[in-house]
């Protein structure tokens, strides 16, 4: 069951943002003239001037209100956008440790079919000259068998090389992606399972050890 945290709905949608449309350049009233008018007829000249400019401006007003709320609901749609690219980017970033890590076992992978072909070939020489010797077919296979045996020897060696620089990598690995979660920069909800290729890894790693063992000392399950 997913625990992705889920972001509210805004109900603001592109479709439903109009721009107001240009208001109507409207002339300021003109100025009246009250030559010849008495003092109660200029008064009241003037008092419906005084409402004609009001209205003018109620006129100006309302658009900019229009215009301001238009610009709010614009800067929320841009905010719910900016969230989610964000939440997208925090995603595609715990996905990216994902392929990282992925990449890393398949790296792991091609060490070891590498190690486990040369310990097999290595270990196969010596065994198959080894037999030829004691069936007296050949008189010296020295060379052969340590040849084989430096095959098993490089195939081991290449392993550990490759099991620690795979532990150092991924120690590193998750060490940036516990910071990132700590600052929040991804969710980390995805957890990064137990390798089993580093598990297979360190048992071919003791199989190499095993025949090294067996072919130089004469000791172990397969001397």
């Amino acid at each position: 069951m997913s625990n992705e945290a889920t972001m509210p709905e805004d109900p603001i949608r592109r479709q439903d943002l109009v721009r107001p449309e240009h208001l109507k350049e409207a002339p300021v009233p003109p100025l009246p003239s009250v030559q010849g008018l008495d003092d109660a007829q200029a008064s009241t000249t003037f008092s419906h001037y005084r409402t004609g400019l009001s209205n003018h401006r109620t006129q100006l007003s309302e658009h900019r209100t229009q215009l301001s709320e238009f610009r709010t609901d614009l800067s929320r749609y841009r905010t719910k956008l900016s969230t989610h690219r964000t939440e997208m980017s925090k995603r595609r970033t715990g996905m990216s440790f994902q392929r990282t890590r992925l990449s890393a076992e398949r790296t792991l992978m091609s060490v070891l079919r590498t190690s486990l072909s040369l310990i097999s070939f290595g270990f196969t020489i010596f065994q198959f000259f080894g037999k030829l010797q004691e069936s007296k077919l050949i008189e010296r296979a020295h060379a052969a068998r340590n040849f084989g045996t430096i095959l098993v020897v490089l195939g081991t060696l290449m392993l550990l090389v490759g099991i620690v620089y795979h532990i150092q990598f991924m120690r590193g690995l998750r060490g940036t992606r516990d910071l990132m979660i700590r600052d929040g920069n991804i969710h980390g909800q995805s957890t990064f399972p137990v390798s089993y290729t580093l598990v297979v890894a360190f048992l071919v790693l003791l199989l190499g050890l095993f025949a090294v063992g067996s072919m130089m000392f004469r000791i172990g399950p397969l001397g």
